[in-house]
This record gives C-alpha cells, sequence and structure tokens, in this order.
C-alpha cells in the first residue's frame, strides 16, 4: 500500500496537471504534516515554487489547485491558507486503514527497495596499535546506524572495517620496538602499546635520523620483510583483541569477516599508480609520483600535490584509498560506496574521489560519499580530554555510562534484583551514549554531557526506553497479549489519537529521508516526537479503563504499534529496548 505522503502527492500532481497543464506536473509538493490541527494534517506549498515558472501569484495558483484536487477518498476538505499554502484534511477511514495496514505488518509499513542498491558502507576504521578513543565513538556508531536503516530498507549493506594497519605509526612503533627490546615480548598489552606508541612518537618529533629509519620501516613492511611482518602481526591480534572488545560493549554490527584493512590492499597498489600514470595524471615532486587535483591548493596558494607513491618507493594513504575505490566498484560492483569519516577530511576525499573519477573507475555511475561529522567537545567548547588533557578512552566512557545508569536505576527501583539491575545499566547507560550522539546533526560539533544524556526527559535514550517500558507495563497490568489484538480496528475518535496516528504514519518517509541523506539524527527526532505524542495520547485518553471493550483494544493495539515502532527505530540506531526500568 502507498503511503499517505504518495498519496497525496499524487493527487496534488493530478490537481497541477488539470488546472495548468501536464508539464507543469513534476512540481515539488512540499508536503510537511502541519504543526496544529487548526491548519488540517497536512500542508502542500507547491504554488510558491510554481509562481515563477506560471508567473502568476503564489495564493491565485493555489486556489486553481483547490478547485482541481480531488475530495473523497484520500482527502475529505482543503483550503488555501496565507500567500499560497494548501492545507489538507485526510479522511479518517484513510488514516484508519494505513493504520491498520502498519498494524499488521512485520515491517511496519516500510517496503523494501525494489531493486536494490549494493551498498559499501566504510566505517569505524581505527588505527591499530593503539587503543581506541572517544575520537572513534562517531564514525563507528553513525556508521552502525546508517548500515542498519540502509539494511531495513531492503539495500544490499556491505560493512568494511578499513582499519589503519599499514601506515607511518607502523614503522614508528615497530623500529622503537626492534630498538628497545619490546620486540622479542610476547606477552604485550593494547595500553602497553599505547605508551609504546606515544614515546615512539616523541622520538619522531625529536630525532630525525629515528624518523628517518622509522620511514625505512614501512617500506620494509609493505615489501613483506620477515622481521617487521612477524612484530606487525603480533600488533594486530593484540589490536583486534581490543577492538572487537569495545565493538562488543558499543553493540555495533561489525566482526572479523568486515575487516578490510590498509593491507588487504598492498597487492593492489602498483596496479593504482599503473592506472593513474596510464591516464597521464602522474607528475614527479623530487622523485614522488604524485597527482595534482584542479582546485586544490597549500597555504602559500601553490597547487597542493596528492602523493601515490614516495620517493623511497612506499606508498601513501591516498594510493591505498584509491586501491579500496577500485576493489569495491570493479570487483564487488557497489552502485555507492559511503565513506564516514571525520570532516576534518573532506578536502583528502574531495582530492581521490575526484581521481577515480577522472581515471575512469567510476563510468558506470557508481556514487562516493563521505558522511562527515563534527568533534565531540569539552564543556570548555575544546576537544573532549581527560582532566589531565589526555585521550579519553573509548572503553573507559562506556564503563562510565554503564556505572552511572547503574546508581540512577538503584535510586529509581531498588526492588530490581542486582543482576538485571546491571542488564538494564548495561542497555540505558550505552544507549544513551549512544543516542546522545546520534540525536546531533552529525556535521555539528556537540559537547558531551553526562547529566543531558542520562536525563530520563527530552531527547534521550532513556526517555525513549522508558516510554517503551511505560508501554509494555500497560499490557502486563492489563494482562493482555499484544498477539490477542490481531485483527483488532483501530478507530480514530479523539484528535489525540489522530495525532499519535499521524506521528506513526510518517515512519516508511522517515526510514527513505535517513537513507537518502545519511543523517540519524532524523530518525532520533521521529522516534522523540512519537513518544511526545504517545504521552499526550495516553493523558487524555484512557486505555484500560476506556468505556467500551471496542474502544480499549483500538487503543491497545495503538500502544502496541507505538511499543514496537520505538522498539524497530531505537534497533535501527544499535540501542536496546528493556522490559522494565
Amino acid at each position: 500500500m502507498p503511503d499517505i505522503q504518495s498519496i497525496l502527492e499524487g493527487l496534488l500532481s493530478e490537481a497541477v496537471a488539470s488546472a495548468f497543464g501536464s508539464e507543469f506536473a513534476d512540481a515539488d509538493p512540499i508536503l510537511r504534516q502541519a504543526t496544529s490541527p487548526r491548519f488540517g494534517d497536512y500542508q502542500a506549498n507547491l504554488a510558491m515554487g510554481l509562481a515563477k515558472r506560471l508567473g502568476q501569484k503564489p495564493r491565485d495558483i493555489a486556489d486553481a489547485i483547490k478547485e482541481k484536487l480531488t475530495l473523497g477518498d484520500a482527502i475529505t476538505d482543503a483550503e488555501v491558507a496565507g500567500p499560497g499554502f494548501i492545507n489538507l484534511t485526510l479522511n479518517p477511514d484513510l488514516l484508519a486503514t494505513q493504520l491498520g495496514s502498519m498494524f499488521r505488518s512485520d515491517r511496519l509499513g516500510v517496503a523494501k527497495s525494489d531493486p536494490p542498491a549494493k551498498v559499501v558502507v566504510d566505517y569505524a576504521s581505527p588505527n591499530l596499535a593503539k587503543e581506541m578513543h572517544i575520537g572513534h565513538l562517531r564514525s563507528t556508531i553513525i556508521g552502525d546506524a546508517i548500515a542498519r536503516v540502509l539494511e531495513f530498507q531492503g539495500q544490499d549493506v556491505i560493512r568494511h572495517n578499513h582499519i589503519g594497519d599499514w601506515g607511518t605509526q607502523f614503522g614508528l612503533l615497530l623500529e622503537h620496538l626492534i630498538e628497545t627490546g619490546w620486540a622479542d615480548s610476547t606477552d604485550s598489552s593494547i595500553s602497553d602499546l599505547n605508551v609504546l606508541y606515544q614515546q615512539a612518537k616523541v622520538r619522531d618529533d625529536n630525532d630525525p635520523a629515528f624518523a628517518e629509519r622509522a620511514r625505512k620501516r614501512v617500506v620494509d613492511l609493505q615489501s613483506g620483510e620477515p622481521q617487521a611482518r612477524k612484530i606487525w602481526e603480533m600488533l594486530i591480534v593484540e589490536s583486534i583483541r581490543h577492538m572487537n572488545q569495545v565493538f562488543s560493549s558499543l553493540g555495533v554490527q561489525l566482526t572479523d569477516d568486515h575487516l578490510k584493512p590498509e593491507s588487504f590492499y598492498n597487492d593492489r597498489l602498483s596496479g593504482v599508480v599503473e592506472a593513474i600514470e596510464g591516464a597521464g595524471m602522474i607528475r614527479d615532486l623530487k622523485g614522488a609520483k604524485v597527482v595534482y587535483v584542479d582546485g586544490f591548493f597549500n597555504k602559500e596558494g601553490e597547487p597542493l600535490p596528492m602523493a601515490i607513491q614516495k620517493s623511497d618507493g612506499g606508498f601513501g594513504y591516498p594510493a591505498t584509498d584509491l586501491a579500496a575505490v577500485h576493489y569495491r566498484v570493479a570487483d564487488l560492483k557497489a552502485d555507492r560506496v559511503v565513506y564516514v569519516v571525520d570532516s576534518r577530511q573532506k578536502d583528502h576525499f574531495r582530492q581521490f574521489f575526484k581521481v577515480a573519477e577522472d581515471v575512469g573507475w567510476l563510468k558506470d555511475g557508481a556514487e562516493l560519499v563521505h558522511v562527515g561529522f563534527g568533534t565531540i567537545m569539552g564543556a570548555d567548547r575544546k576537544p573532549f580530554k581527560t582532566r589531565e588533557g589526555g585521550t579519553v578512552k573509548l572503553a573507559d566512557v562506556l564503563d562510565e555510562a554503564v556505572d552511572r545508569a547503574g546508581k540512577v536505576i538503584a535510586e529509581k527501583a531498588p526492588e530490581l534484583p542486582s543482576e538485571e539491575r546491571d542488564a538494564i545499566a548495561r542497555v540505558v547507560g550505552v544507549g544513551a551514549v549512544k543516542y546522545f550522539d546520534l540525536s546531533n546533526d552529525r556535521i555539528k560539533d556537540y559537547v558531551f554531557d553526562w547529566d543531558r544524556m542520562l536525563a530520563l526527559e527530552g531527547n534521550t535514550a532513556p526517555y525513549l526506553q522508558n516510554a517503551y517500558v511505560r508501554i509494555r507495563s500497560i499490557f502486563r497490568k492489563g494482562e493482555v497479549e499484544p498477539s490477542s489484538l490481531s485483527g483488532r480496528e483501530i478507530k480514530l475518535e479523539q484528535a489525540a489519537e489522530r495525532a499519535l496516528a499521524l506521528q506513526l504514519l510518517q515512519l516508511p518517509r522517515i526510514i527513505q529521508s535517513v537513507a537518502d541523506s545519511l543523517e540519524p539524527h532524523r530518525l532520533c527526532t521521529y522516534l522523540y516526537e512519537l513518544a511526545s505524542s504517545f504521552h499526550k495520547f495516553y493523558e487524555k485518553c484512557p486505555v484500560l479503563a476506556a468505556d467500551s471493550d471496542a474502544r480499549r483494544d483500538s487503543r491497545l493495539a495503538l500502544c502496541d504499534l507505538v511499543a514496537r515502532t520505538l522498539k524497530q527505530g531505537l534497533g535501527l540506531l544499535g540501542i536496546d529496548t528493556v522490559e522494565r526500568m
């Protein structure tokens, strides 16, 4: 069944064609849900966009469209307001039919894409041999949410964790480990490696001779020198163990099967250079092979080179990124490749996307998309650090979130068994951190705030999780199994019921909007508005105490539909629900 907006768009298009000719039927209806019941259920703003094309006043255009609108099955009333808005009131039977279809659907009325696109989502991508820190949170959970939404929509999603296991940091660490004797150790933990890397970085910054030896170690590694490879493999095993622990705590859908590290593309790097040379794009810069992309300049205003192969024979990470593009497009046949990486890398992505296009790898229409995001800030509006000014470890943040949530739950529900309280604390604590991040417009910076993210009021995970719990408690109190409501008719007799129905029926468009924009905060906003609408409905419409069995069952069906939608929506964000809090 087409969703309500599709039905309305079709009727508006027909009315425009009837009033002004078929050549204008493609006008964007600019449909949105009305902000108040006095403006009907939906508002169309297409007259403004048509005014210039038609050379007429928007109000006159709106009047003409209104006169041609078919009223009856879908729209019962249409009114022109203001400079040319068209306010539409929907037939309650249409709302009830749509809601009944959504209620009976395992997918809540969200149709699957046909045909599905093949989408590679590149996310998380930590550099190995170092502990994951707070800066890895955004790439990991934004990417996970995007992958879940696209998959639910029916796209063929391939997850890639493009871990950094091959670059300069390994040359530094390898050289330092060999020179200090740590290379012979077999029991180094990730925290040891973190300290050792910091030591190596200090040496790199202050000792040019060490820096030169470290760069040679990178070449040794890339060429397969046995000692470098042996130590590197030890570092990789420990790093992946730590990474998987963090992923498990976060509840993200990344496993070893999704690993596509930089080293995976090593055998393809020479081919990348040959392809770019064949396209006549390679230039020599002091022995290095570089590409100059139009429109990119350094601070001095000179053309900015992108290093493909260094003068010592080693390859820069642009070469690896280009090899990954070619693999994903040529081998995997991806229609869309999504890169979830810090916005500060936007120029790098623009450069290598352009190179891939100019070489001819995107000729079949493959789309490369950089999903940038802002920085997590502290209360001082500077990048989030520990009190001592150090890097905030991601594992420590998650542990503290669980601990804080546990204290709140112990205070609110001391009767819960400790084991259940601990399980709930993990769901609520981790969910709070993830939702607080995802609910912000991803492109913007945000301030990390424990009190706000764990609040039981406002646009937070605990508020939504508690809304779900509250609905399930209605069924427990009434001793009603949701499955017993199958086949019940949903009636929308009160304004609060109608408002809740309109909010529920936005879901298919919201899922499509997130899939198109790759902005998870749109889903967060929808869920928050749905929960808020439910609470208004629950205050005004008795459920278990309804004055008839039919009204009681109808409202219980509405409650169940809200609960299922909240659970599904939070699940698409990678956030779990609990039955009690």
